[in-house]
């Protein structure tokens, strides 16, 4: 399943829309470390809000994603984890170490705003 990103100002929005297999996760972090070394993006929201399940896979996944675009001058935050899933990741001990995580859309974007104005506080 393809995953949407759009532009916005300096940054990518994807947008996970349904559950997706290993293969379109690797497919993602590819097109998003293109994408922002293509269109010159500052910062990338990958909004998870319609998974019910992250697996470790899909969590190293979004890490590799997040450190990827860090590498080409992007920082990345990861909205709209569920709170199934945070429960769910914490019983399990599967961390996002080093990658901002916000509420919702709004926040993420707020969020990388105040990284670009050089705020330089993560979340996660």
């Amino acid at each position: 399943m393809h995953v949407p990103i759009l532009k916005q100002g300096p940054n990518l929005i994807a947008t996970v829309q349904a559950a997706l297999t290993d293969a379109d996760l690797v497919e993602l972090r590819d097109e998003l470390a293109a994408k922002v070394g293509n269109l010159r993006s500052r910062g990338v929201v990958v909004d998870v809000t319609a998974l019910d399940v992250i697996d470790s896979f899909a969590l190293r996944t979004l890490r590799s994603i997040a450190y990827t675009t860090r590498l080409r001058g992007a920082e990345t935050v990861i909205v709209g984890i569920q709170p199934n899933v945070a429960f769910a990741m914490v019983q399990l001990g599967m961390k996002l170490e080093d990658v901002a995580t916000a509420l919702d859309l709004e926040e993420g974007l707020a969020l990388l705003n105040r990284e670009l104005r050089g705020g330089g506080n993560h979340g996660g």
